[in-house]
């Protein structure tokens, strides 16, 4: 179990120097850091507890001008490692800190006083009490805070003691679920072995040889090598930083913000990571140390999205439907990004302000892709406070559900009263019209309904509409004959005396071995929509494709004679038409069926007989 711990306050306040002495591992990796003493981008380090659980510290920069790279960090941590140097006690850059912790509403951290050496214990403690008074006006009120000195060394023992403390409380809180996926913060390449990404794991596990999807962009990658702390395995797990040798893509295609992720279910698609411009969030004000407590930002205000390794330009929306007060104080909010990011529901994200520098406002996300069109008519406060206030995935989905109406996906989900509006009006139309109707006329008419109350693609809507038909007929609702529904307990009626004849004239134009197309043949003869699916219910014509049928007997003999010869030799396409006096059109469309099947088996050399091939009569 690996638990991500980011540092943070003022610059030069000690934070790297700290993280030396607990784990021996420099965070400043880059030159010009070690030349100019300062952490100038996002360093890491890792600690391993005696109970076997590991520590990976984000240590982020102190400097006020590097505040977006201090956001890469903090976007993907646990717990947070705030730092404050005895001998100048809290500074600009502390507060700022504090102010993102508190708008990302992290709740578990500790504080540690460092440089205790360099001053007396009174103002060692002075400097604790003050740093405690600015914790407790943030979502880390209550957090202990220590006194250490890195280069004496006192202190160590006990804030190493503090750590395990606070990884307990973390895992009783729980690590975020989910899918696994990884958000980019660093991309290299090494010679000969292509692009490298580095991040922290989330969600489920990954392995060596996974394909993970790419976002935004939707490209693939696949994953030839994974390393952990310098180290190579076969299988990660979430919670820690995690190095991906990559294929399939060039270092060129990546870049810090985006996010590599594995597939999910389709019934989980309210946690899977999405590429979006449009966000459904709920806002919270943050702690303002200059007096008291700031506002939600205004509608349409300008503002910098910071979330993941991501930061992007966004427009804040409350008007109307887009906004509705919370519970706990927050506020639901549209945000308008100005290109597509990979995010999922449930995310953190901090609000800043882009000139002058500043937090505005905190927040996390509760629908990575919020309703559209007509679906925003069910935007009620009700609806929006039960997504907010989900306390698990299942209601989360759910909650989901009901917002929107409508989801597609296998299966589909309709929310209770849309369900049973659409069931109703289906039992309906079959009751009204006191006939069998084809399952196309049914889907189409539910689809025509079901697109007027909520936002759904026409495709999607049929999907919805097939499901809950099915629904139905399991039920012993409705009942089935072929591509026809009817009421249950009505028996299908049988064709008429002129329909029969039309039958017979059809089922003799198709007993050939090239025969016309369907729909011609059946205008020839005459031969009812009715008539057609008749036929095909008797066994009496077989339907390779939706314009392709054959008289049974017709085909039964094609058969037997395309396993006679794929019997003596691999059979090829040339010598079956041939064989059948035909076209390339035709014995394409039967080799395709025959393979289907198990007749016939493809190899290189040509088709040979298949598992089914003894007993090739087909039903």
């Amino acid at each position: 179990m690996t638990v991500v711990i980011g540092t943070a306050g003022h610059i030069d306040h000690g934070k790297t120097t700290l993280l030396r002495a607990l784990t021996g591992i420099d965070a400043d990796r880059l030159p010009e850091e070690r030349r100019r003493g300062m952490t100038i981008d996002v360093g890491y380090a890792h600690l391993d507890l005696p109970d076997g659980t590991q520590l990976d510290f984000v240590d982020v920069p102190g400097h006020d001008r590097l505040v977006g790279n201090m956001l890469v960090g903090a976007g993907e941590i646990d717990a947070v490692l705030l730092v404050v140097a005895a001998d100048d006690g809290p500074r600009p850059q502390t507060i700022e800190h504090l102010e993102l912790i508190d708008a990302l509403g992290i709740a578990d951290g500790l504080a540690v006083i460092t440089k205790a050496d360099t001053v007396t214990p009174d103002r060692a403690a002075q400097v604790a009490a003050a740093t405690r008074d600015l914790l407790d006006r943030t979502s880390l009120a209550g957090a202990p805070v220590l006194v250490v000195s890195a280069s004496t060394g006192a202190g160590l023992g006990e804030l190493r003691l503090a750590l395990a403390a606070l990884v307990g409380r973390v895992l009783d809180r729980g690590l975020p679920g989910g899918p696994a996926r990884l958000a980019i913060d660093r991309v290299f390449s090494v010679k000969g072995r292509g692009a490298v990404v580095t991040g922290t794991l989330r969600g489920g596990s990954i392995e060596r040889g996974m394909t993970l999807r790419l976002l935004p962009g939707g490209g693939e990658a696949r994953v030839r090598e994974i390393q952990v702390h310098g180290e190579t395995v076969d299988r990660v797990a979430a919670g820690g930083r995690t190095a991906f040798n990559v294929g399939g893509v060039g270092p060129e295609d990546l870049h810090r913000g985006m996010v590599l992720t594995a597939p999910t279910a389709a019934d989980r698609a309210a946690a899977q990571a999405v590429a979006t411009d449009r966000l459904l969030v709920a806002l919270r004000p943050v702690a303002d140390f200059a007096g008291g407590v700031s506002g939600i930002p205004a509608d349409r205000m300008r503002v910098r999205l910071h979330t993941g390794t991501e930061q992007v330009g966004a427009v804040v929306g409350r008007s109307g439907r887009d906004s509705a007060g919370l519970p706990g104080g927050e506020v639901a909010a549209i945000l308008r990004l100005e290109r597509p990011v990979a995010v999922a529901a449930a995310d953190r994200f901090v609000l800043r302000r882009p000139s002058p520098g500043g937090t505005l406002a905190g927040g996390r996300i509760l629908d990575a892709m919020p309703p559209r069109g007509v679906s925003r008519r069910r935007m009620t406060p009700e609806r929006l406070a039960a997504l907010a206030a989900a306390a698990t995935e299942d209601a989360a989905e759910s909650a989901r559900v009901d917002l929107h109406g409508a989801v597609p996906g296998n299966p589909a989900r309709l929310a209770d009263g849309l369900a049973a509006a659409l069931r109703a009006d289906i039992l309906a139309d079959i009751a009204a019209s006191g006939e069998w109707l084809s399952i196309a006329d049914v889907r189409a008419r539910g689809a025509l309904t079901l697109r007027r109350l909520v936002t759904l693609s026409a495709a999607d809507a049929r999907a919805v509409v097939t499901s809950v038909v099915e629904d139905l007929v399991r039920e012993g609702r409705l009942a089935r004959d072929g591509d026809r529904i009817g009421a249950a307990g009505r028996a299908p009626a049988g064709p008429g005396p002129e329909t029969l004849a039309a039958m017979t004239r059809l089922e003799s134009a198709l007993d050939v071995p090239a025969p016309p197309s369907l729909s011609e043949a059946a205008l020839a003869a005459a031969c009812p929509l009715d008539g057609i699916r008749a036929l095909e219910s008797a066994g009496r014509i077989i339907r390779l494709d939706d314009d392709l049928a054959y008289a049974t007997e017709a085909y039964r003999r094609l058969e037997a004679r395309a396993v006679e010869l794929a019997t003596a030799s691999p059979l090829a396409p040339a010598a079956l038409r041939d064989a059948t006096g035909t076209s390339r059109k035709y014995v394409m469309a039967i080799l395709e069926d025959l393979d289907r099947r198990g007749v016939l088996r493809r190899t290189p050399a040509g088709h040979v007989p298949g598992p089914r091939a003894a007993a090739s009569t087909r039903p």
